[in-house]
């Protein structure tokens, strides 16, 4: 039986993953911000469940909610938002709160995480698709995820003496209550149910990159290596009539 940590797991990807985990006989530690959602998680898995509530861009709040804590096998940075830039009133807060979910809060996790992790423990970033072109209006949310995405691989370098592997997931649409704010067209969107599961797997076999759906992953990786101007004339062409 592993202990696994998630954070965002009161809903939607968190939560498939805190179920499935669960599922397989496994404790998990469900961390997150809404109370409720927590509590009532709690009272249907009673023991083998254990709930941390604290804002991930809060850095004092999730040092002290993750100071006292057993030795994690599995810890999944799994936490963040996602807002659309509109350039013609270009807010710098709102890139700024985005930065702070999606980059930072893994950041502060990370740091309060490490003492609690050991040879052969599993850190795990959530990061998207995203990163891999310039979508329109995408400049807060992709750089966030693709900041994470060097930040795991530059911890995955410096975590190799101590046994600690790094992985990345990079999923795609999955339908969530964030990505029900959507108003555009998501292709081959997926359930929280059938992310898990192939997170899941990805995480069991030690795989370094993990992708969901395959898809559109695989369609997204050859885009994302054609040359930047490329790419840059392709998201203009997804965009439509300026």
């Amino acid at each position: 039986m592993s202990t696994v940590l998630i954070t965002g797991a009161s809903s939607g990807l968190g939560a498939a993953l805190a179920e499935q985990y669960l599922a397989n006989g496994d404790r998990v530690i469900a961390c997150g911000r809404n109370a409720d959602a927590l509590a009532a998680f709690k009272h249907r898995h009673g023991d083998r469940v254990e709930t941390r509530q604290f804002d991930i861009t809060d850095r004092d709040a999730v040092r002290t909610a993750l100071a006292l804590m057993p030795t994690i096998n599995i810890a999944i940075i799994n936490a963040g938002t996602c807002e659309y830039l509109d350039v013609a009133h270009f807010d710098a807060a709102l890139v700024e709160r985005v930065l702070a979910a999606n980059f930072l809060g893994a950041v502060y996790c990370s740091a309060a995480l490490l003492p609690h992790l050991g040879a052969g423990s599993r850190l795990v970033y959530v990061d998207s698709l995203a990163r891999l072109l310039p979508f329109t209006r995408s400049q807060a949310y992709g750089a966030s995820k693709a900041a994470l995405h060097y930040f795991a691989r530059t911890m995955e370098v410096d975590l190799a003496a101590r046994g600690i592997r790094v992985l990345t997931v990079s999923p795609g649409f999955i339908d969530t209550p964030l990505t029900r704010k959507n108003t555009f067209a998501m292709p081959m969107l997926i359930s929280p149910e059938q992310a898990a599961a192939g997170i899941l797997r990805g995480i069991a076999r030690g795989r370094r990159n993990i992708y969901v759906p395959w898809g559109v992953a695989a369609m997204l990786r050859v885009l994302g290596a054609l040359p930047e101007c490329l790419q840059v004339w392709l998201a203009r062409k997804m965009k439509g009539p300026q």
